[in-house]
């Protein structure tokens, strides 16, 4: 899907997920001390709103202006419209700022390889001393063994892949393979998704 086909979708109802932040950036940053954080693909901003809830000061990048805006919305409804940018870019030619980060949120980025390599090199790279990457994607095993998610498997990876790909400037502090509940109209289905967080030390 191209950042128009994204247009489109975002604009199908009010939020295209949820006004909540993704279970598996809450388990990471909960402990962590607030500072300046990135939201890369960050769409509505919903974990972008809660980081900044915390106390955190974000940037959200997305290519989707439709997103962008959904997200200004939010974080103003929520009182942390001067807490979170929102960024038009095309993660695919972002260059970050060099250590400019506390923490970097790299959360369902479903591209193909090599671009979502070269985005996890670029958000390695925006990590500061003592800061951390944070990858969550669906993971590969998903499409035989999970609920929903792409059904592309050119878009789907492992949390090994990225450990893989950032493990070279980074120290792998986390990379599993999770499992996330989901209620359906059919009751409760169990989505596969992977958990990358690495540290720079």
């Amino acid at each position: 899907m191209d950042r128009h086909a994204w247009d489109e979708r975002y604009r199908e109802k009010e939020l295209l997920w949820t006004a909540e932040p993704n279970r598996f950036v809450v388990e990471v940053a909960s402990g962590l001390t607030p500072g300046t954080a990135l939201d890369l693909a960050g769409g509505e901003g919903r974990n972008a709103v809660w980081l900044a809830e915390q106390g955190w000061r974000v940037t959200v990048l997305d290519w989707s202006k439709v997103a962008l805006d959904k997200g200004r919305t939010l974080a103003d409804a929520r009182g942390v419209a001067a807490e979170v940018a929102f960024m038009e870019a095309d993660l695919v030619d972002w260059e970050p700022a060099r250590a400019s980060a506390d923490l970097v949120l790299v959360v369902y980025l479903q591209i193909p390889s090599p671009h979502r390599e070269r985005v996890w090199r670029n958000a390695a790279a925006a990590v500061c001393d003592g800061g951390r990457l944070v990858v969550i994607g669906h993971d590969s095993s998903n499409l035989t063994g999970g609920y929903g998610g792409p059904q592309d498997p050119a878009v789907l990876y492992t949390a090994d892949e990225v450990a893989s790909v950032v493990g070279e400037h980074l120290t792998i502090e986390r990379s599993e393979r999770v499992e996330r509940s989901i209620e359906t109209e059919d009751g409760m289905r169990v989505a596969l998704d992977n958990v990358m967080v690495g540290v720079r030390s």
